[in-house]
């Protein structure tokens, strides 16, 4: 298949209308339902189910949408990573979580800039979910992303720290003088509601809480009495005396893992997972 081929098929199967599918890829309708015809008729499979009201998709055109959108990020990864090869003295693109691992990523940024002949480094500091997207679609060369909490699949990873987590609440609250609490105890907080992630497909986690993008946010909702959160134990030194943390016993342990496309070639890339393995 084209690579032409599957951004028409992605736009029909996501907007399920032929006439919205043309107007987002801007071409005509009668030429977009031949060549969606036609990729039937080679794979001699039926992609989608029609009818004279509505469309939607067969078991096999879900699968194609699955696999065809992994196709384009990595086909748009490619592209992005080859103009940004052949810049001059292309700066090393690492992307992390703003307010996460913030000593680690500080440690490694100065142990790499001692290094023979570093490269330039852009640190990009985003929310949760956008390092890994960052990653995956080329925009970022190496990412400090969290497990179990972002998706390690198709990259390569060298683990470097794992810590416990933090209930953090605000000064005062009934929770804030135990010496340890349980994820059941947090949840059961009608007052004090846990936060909504966003996704990496730009949606958020279902709960009862505020919608959050960063822990700037997140502790401000916090502050205010307005949210409660559970949180890696390193972030503790970010917070003021208005904040009460107590572990949560049973939460899943942290581990902050440096990733990297699979297969780099990059000396820059290389280093630098020399040098954080080191730490």
């Amino acid at each position: 298949m084209e690579t032409r081929e599957m951004r028409y098929f992605v736009a029909v199967a996501e907007e399920l209308h032929f006439g919205r599918a043309a107007l987002r890829l801007t071409m005509a309708q009668p030429p977009l339902s031949r060549a969606i015809q036609q990729l039937e008729r080679r794979l001699g499979v039926l992609l989608l189910n029609r009818t004279t009201r509505a469309i939607s998709l067969t078991e096999a055109g879900t699968v194609l949408l699955r696999e065809a959108r992994l196709a384009l990020d990595a086909a748009d990864a490619a592209e992005r990573r080859t103009r940004r090869a052949a810049a001059d003295r292309p700066a090393l693109v690492l992307a992390a979580k703003a307010g996460a691992s913030t000593t680690l990523l500080s440690n490694l940024l100065d142990a790499y800039a001692a290094v023979p002949r570093p490269a330039a480094v852009e640190v990009t500091l985003c929310g949760p979910g956008q390092p890994e997207n960052m990653l995956r679609d080329g925009r970022a060369d190496v990412a400090l992303l969290h497990r179990p909490y972002d998706s390690m699949a198709g990259f390569d990873t060298e683990d470097l720290c794992t810590e416990p987590q933090i209930a953090v609440l605000p000064v005062g609250h009934q929770l804030a003088g135990r010496t340890r609490i349980s994820i059941a105890d947090v949840e059961a907080l009608t007052d004090l509601p846990l936060p909504r992630w966003p996704r990496p497909d730009g949606s958020y986690r279902d709960g009862p809480g505020p919608q959050v993008r960063d822990h700037t946010q997140l502790f401000q909702l916090i502050g205010l009495g307005l949210a409660c959160a559970i949180v890696p134990d390193s972030l503790r030194a970010q917070l003021r005396d208005d904040y009460a943390v107590v572990p949560v016993t049973d939460a899943p342990a942290v581990t902050t893992v440096i990733a990297w496309p699979p297969h780099s070639t990059s000396d820059a890339v290389a280093d630098l997972v020399r040098v954080a393995r080191g730490l």
